[in-house]
């Protein structure tokens, strides 16, 4: 078969003494053939290759996309003199997404209440270690009664009436935990001396626990003589509780 025709533009840019599968001899006619090639439609492509060669075809191509990528003015790379400044960027690069932005040390608060490096909360050692406190509470209590003899009437009268009845629910719910710990100190020695004993040590439940401390508060409250005081109150409250779920009467 005859090899097929290039076409006269195809023609001119060949170079003189090209063969197939041959390495591009310096001169002018490879460098007109180098730039001539970016001009050329597919089919003249596909002549030029047939005709000179794949191998020579690759390397002008490899010559063009060289020249192209040479073309483009180099990115100056981005450097920062301090390390804890912003990096600077150019407006015409796009940013990413996923950007490095400089750490920023953020102030991480600890309650020692749910702190596990505050230890455990056993209310005994508590109570033992803060227990001049209860010496603080007890100076600030006279104080506050003093001042109330001196302001009969008025706002500040109020406010010290307030901080007074605040003052004495603190100190009763302080007894009362007091009395709960003492509560559970003398079954945890029940216990251990049923255990010493060889007997089987029995475990209260939540509810027998309660009714014990209920039993007890009674026994305080009659020795006080306040336990009527107490009762009533008791039915009060719960007359009001039932009274909401009573349907509501027809006129």
């Amino acid at each position: 078969m005859r090899p097929p025709r290039l076409s006269a533009g195809a023609a001119a840019r060949r170079p003189r003494g090209a063969q197939n599968d041959g390495d591009l001899e310096p001169g002018t006619a490879a460098c007109d053939l180098q730039r001539g090639t970016s001009n050329m439609s597919f089919e003249e492509l596909l002549e030029l290759q047939s005709q000179v060669g794949t191998k020579t075809y690759k390397q002008l191509v490899a010559a063009n996309s060289t020249k192209k990528q040479g073309s483009r003015p180099p990115v100056q790379s981005t450097c920062v003199a301090d390390k804890h400044r912003p990096l600077e960027m150019s407006a015409k690069i796009q940013v990413p997404f996923l950007r490095q932005v400089v750490p920023i040390c953020k102030k991480v608060a600890r309650d020692p209440r749910f702190d596990d490096l505050s230890g455990e909360y056993n209310p005994e050692v508590f109570d033992k270690t803060y227990q001049f406190l209860d010496d603080i509470r007890a100076k600030e209590k006279e104080l506050v009664k003093k001042q109330l003899k001196k302001h009969c009437s008025g706002e500040k009268h109020e406010k010290l009436q307030q901080l007074l009845q605040r003052m004495e629910q603190q100190e009763m719910a302080q007894q009362e935990r007091k009395r709960q710990q003492e509560l559970r100190l003398v079954l945890k020695q029940e216990r251990r001396a049923q255990a010493q004993q060889g007997h089987r040590p029995y475990f209260l439940k939540k509810s027998e626990q309660r009714q014990l401390a209920l039993a007890e508060k009674f026994k305080e409250l009659r020795r006080r003589r306040k336990l009527e005081s107490f009762l009533s109150r008791k039915r009060r409250r719960n007359a009001g509780k039932d009274k909401k779920h009573l349907p509501l009467s027809k006129e």
